[in-house]
């Protein structure tokens, strides 16, 4: 879908979308057009009682003959107050997702004539467009027609169509890595493992970005015993995948993410359930969003020196895989006793984690990974859990999620809950024993591969899938953190 940005006009073909605000008053834009078909929108609004001009509210209607659209959309944008640029994106994924249902190859957007009429506005108000724009059907061979996207060409209508064009070029950067990002947790897993998502990884190089990889030979010799193990009862052999920007000064410490990618959990010799197993394709969801945020980054030309790091493993049952007290040897030296293997996104984050610290230095660290159950209990697929060893960098990231509407919520750390992972006769053990505290437990496993670097840990298995569409996504992967991660750097380490 190609989105272009145009002067206000009152003749437009295909789907033409205007505004109506709160009590079914109609905007500058829709009064033209009224006036122009006879009075057919008041009509409209009159003859649909429940459609009142709420924000987000769509209503659609036939053109009338007077004009060159098929086909007019009503969209409520309520007082016409206070529409940020997350709203302007959550009303974008609305207007996109009435477009697509009713099959036009063509429209016009055009909401001037309010407060917010701005190139901010029209720029966000097209990357929502896009955002919800996105599919994943590249295994559906047997479609029908009328179930194939039709929406081919999309202009949004400004008084500003330079500055909203300069905006939204590099707001569609982050829409690419966010659908980047869409596409990896989508991929099947005989189709994505751990070699194949390193050489997707590898396909960044074109945007600037400086990509290894290291093989299981090259990670034996580091000492990371810990993700070895992981994927040690795996014909897939396990990878690490580095990604730089270099988009600062020379010499600047970067800021680093590490991400979580087990490209298949079937827990091991710990086996999980059959019932929803095939949801664990998505285990990697940690390492998809780093890599659609350096995707993201690089896309843009971030001013801004980035590490990204990723842990690529398949945890599988076979007579190599790790057992249930086996003790393994990080790449930190401490040694961990494996109670359960299941619990191994913690194992993978502690080399990974060890390793960024130890050859990077990163001024700070968030890493990300779909990494406990708990944390689904506790959030739901609406927030992701934080955990944090740093006050202000927890208040960045928060601010951040509240701006883009990726939410996050600070969870405890503390001594109390560290000495629940002391093992017997290893160092640690990767969990408590009970089912108290989980994903808490698993933090306090994590804050123990950090030094004093400034860290953050985001426990995002509730929200990197979601079972039903929303605003901004259709049902399935969504490529939560991206967006959030994305203003945080532009925020914390660009200014």
């Amino acid at each position: 879908m190609k989105i272009a940005f145009s002067a206000p006009k009152p003749e437009a073909a295909g789907a033409l979308v205007v505004g109506v605000l709160e009590k079914g008053r109609l905007t500058p834009s829709a009064t033209a057009l009224d006036e122009a078909s006879g009075g057919a929108l008041t009509k409209a609004v009159k003859g649909a009682p429940r459609f009142t001009g709420k924000l987000e509210q769509i209503q659609n209607m036939p053109a009338p003959t007077s004009l060159k659209a098929d086909t007019v959309i009503l969209v409520g944008l309520g007082n016409g107050k206070g529409i940020d640029a997350q709203k302007a994106q959550r009303l974008g994924g609305v207007i996109a997702a009435k477009l697509l249902a009713l099959g036009v190859k063509e429209a016009t957007v055009d909401l001037n004539g309010m407060e917010s009429d701005s190139a901010e506005f029209a720029a966000n108000l097209a990357a929502g467009l896009r955002l919800r724009s996105y599919r994943f059907d590249k295994y559906r061979t047997k479609q029908k027609p009328e179930d194939k996207p039709a929406l081919k060409k999309l202009t949004v209508a400004t008084p500003d169509q330079k500055g909203a064009k300069k905006l939204f070029d590099d707001l569609d950067r982050v829409v690419d890595g966010v659908f980047l990002t869409r596409d990896l947790v989508s991929e099947p897993p005989n189709v994505l493992y751990p070699d194949s998502f390193a050489e997707r990884a590898k396909e960044l190089e074109k945007l600037g970005l400086e990509i290894e990889v290291l093989d299981a030979k090259q990670m034996k010799k580091l000492g990371m015993g810990a993700l070895l193990g992981v994927g040690q009862g795996s014909q897939h052999e396990s990878r690490l995948v580095v990604m730089q920007w270099k988009g600062g000064k020379k010499g600047d410490a970067p800021v680093a993410f590490v991400g979580k990618g087990v490209t298949f959990d079937t827990g091991g010799i710990s086996l999980k359930p059959g019932q929803g197993m095939w949801d664990m394709k998505w285990d990697m969801g940690g390492a998809g969003v780093v890599t659609g945020l350096m995707a993201a980054l690089a896309g843009r030309k971030a001013k801004a020196n980035v590490v990204g790091v990723i842990g690529l493993v398949e945890n599988m049952p076979d007579g190599n895989a790790q057992r249930p007290g086996d003790i393994v040897t990080s790449m930190s030296g401490q040694t961990i006793e494996v109670w359960n293997t299941d619990a191994e996104g913690r194992l993978v984050l502690a080399d990974a984690l060890w390793y960024t610290i130890d050859r990077f230095k990163p001024k700070a660290m968030v890493d990300l990974a779909t990494l406990t159950g708990a944390m689904i209990i506790a959030l739901g697929e609406v927030t992701a859990g934080l955990f944090s060893n740093d006050d202000a960098l927890s208040d960045q990231l928060m601010a951040a999620g509240r701006a883009v509407g990726e939410p996050v919520w600070r969870f405890p750390l503390a001594d109390e809950y560290d000495r629940m992972i002391d093992s017997d006769v290893a160092d640690m053990k990767n969990i408590a024993g009970s089912r108290s505290a989980g994903s808490i437990v698993a933090a306090q496993f994590l804050q123990r591969f950090v030094k004093d670097t400034k860290w953050a840990h985001l426990d995002i298995a509730g929200v990197t899938w979601s079972g039903k569409t929303t605003p901004l996504a259709p049902k399935g992967g969504t490529g939560f953190g991206v967006r959030l991660l994305e203003r945080w750097v532009a925020e914390a380490h660009e200014k």
